[in-house]
């Protein structure tokens, strides 16, 4: 069995990412495993701008955000194999993946990054009734056929759910002459970043109707009509509150889902809230050796946010390389009031350094205080104007702060009086 001293699985922003890292913490023997034909995942299909700002300082479409990693990887000599899929993972550092050029290939590694990415919500899934014709895509999926394959996949588009792909899918629908009757959201905010809502949507007319759902589908062989209903409280649909589209299209943008089944195989513990592996504050998951970051993590609103995390993790993972398994006792970190949960979930206080802790809210707020707190004592405080739960949170405490800790830390949210 071939021995490499750093195994990742996943060759996108992620996977991209920690390798690099892991090149210039000094870790040699890198091997990035990609199942696709060619490494950048997801980033190869958004040729819109807006990536990059905070990695580059520049704001760059997809491809060109993923050619800066390929292009940093390549100079430092990471070793990228693609169409290689990974078909095994044990709690041993055990895995086998399959190519067409060597067929199945065995390694042992000292550490693997899981950077696996996640996967969209299908109509099956969220149980949408009615008739089955065709003309129903995931709006990653349209991406896809759009942008990579050059095909129109319809002429009269309807959207659910305000996710970031579907809001942007909207855009280039409309660009690609295609008429949007409008954008349907369950909940009575919208998921997507408030900048995709504005030059999405408003800024061409498509309209957004917030606490609504498709309730029904009409259509033979293509999709020719939809059932709307306003939801109530409870998110059930309201009795007489029907609208009915004309339409030959609806795309899908109901929530993504890490791509973990590598990690559960390998008995990692899931985060119920997030659906991905829970970790420390060095990125590693409850099997030692093996980390995990990026969307395969939590899903993320920002690539520049996965791409930096994927930086954490890749730091974490050369210092065991370098030093060892961390020792010491470990202190829990809580999801608190209006916290949806944390990344990561625990840290060493015997072998504290600078973390940044990632989080969501559960609802809008307008005004709030953001405070960490360990049982009493407050370690941050600091107040914030309008947290969406579509727009990740993040907290930095020094290592003067974590060293030493007696109790769990606390991170959560206090909303402000109006």
């Amino acid at each position: 069995m071939k021995h490499v001293q750093a195994v990742i699985i996943g060759g996108g922003s992620a996977g991209l990412a920690a390798a690099v890292t892991l090149k210039q913490q000094g870790i040699e023997d890198v091997l990035v495993l990609e199942k696709d034909d060619q490494a950048g995942g997801i980033l190869q299909q958004c040729i819109h701008n807006g990536f990059g700002l905070q990695t580059f300082h520049e704001q760059l479409s997809g491809p060109a955000y993923a050619e800066r990693f390929l292009k940093q990887a390549r100079d430092l000599r990471v070793e990228i194999r693609t169409n290689a899929m990974v078909t095994a993972l044990s709690p041993q550092r055990q895995l086998t993946y399959v190519s067409g050029e060597e067929g199945y290939v065995d390694l042992q590694a000292d550490v693997i990054i899981l950077a696996v990415g996640c996967y969209e919500r299908s109509r099956g899934a969220i149980r949408i009734p009615g008739q089955r014709p065709a003309g129903i895509y995931t709006a990653g999926q349209a991406q896809h056929y759009l942008n990579l394959d050059g095909y129109q996949v319809g002429q009269r588009v309807f959207i659910l759910g305000s996710g970031d792909i579907g809001l942007i899918m909207a855009r280039r629908m409309k660009l690609e002459g295609a008429e949007v009757l409008g954008v349907a959201e369950l909940m009575p905010y919208s998921n997507g970043l408030p900048r995709n809502i504005h030059q999405c949507l408003e800024d061409y007319g498509i309209p957004l109707y917030l606490s609504h759902t498709v309730t029904n589908l009409y259509g033979r062989e293509r999709l020719q009509r939809l059932e709307l209903s306003q939801v109530d409280a409870h998110l059930q649909p309201i009795p007489g509150s029907q609208q009915y589209f004309d339409v030959d299209t609806l795309l899908l943008s109901v929530g993504l889902i890490p791509e973990n089944h590598l990690a559960e195989h390998a008995g990692v513990v899931m985060h119920p809230r997030t659906r991905g592996p829970v970790v420390d504050d060095n990125y590693m998951t409850s099997v030692p050796g093996i980390f995990a970051c990026g969307n395969g993590l939590h899903v993320h609103d920002l690539v520049d946010y996965v791409s930096l995390e994927a930086s954490l993790a890749a730091q974490g993972a050369a210092r065991m390389l370098q030093q060892g398994l961390p020792s010491g006792r470990s202190v829990a970190v809580q999801a608190g009031s209006q916290v949806s949960y944390t990344v990561p979930s625990s840290v060493h206080p015997e072998q504290a350094h600078d973390t940044l802790f990632f989080f969501r809210i559960r609802q809008p707020l307008e005004k709030a205080t953001v405070r960490v707190r360990c049982g009493r004592q407050v370690l941050y405080e600091r107040k914030k104007e309008k947290l969406m739960p579509s727009v990740m949170e993040q907290v930095l405490l020094k290592k003067e702060q974590l060293s030493g800790l007696a109790e769990e830390l606390t991170i959560e949210v206090e909303e402000e009086a109006s």
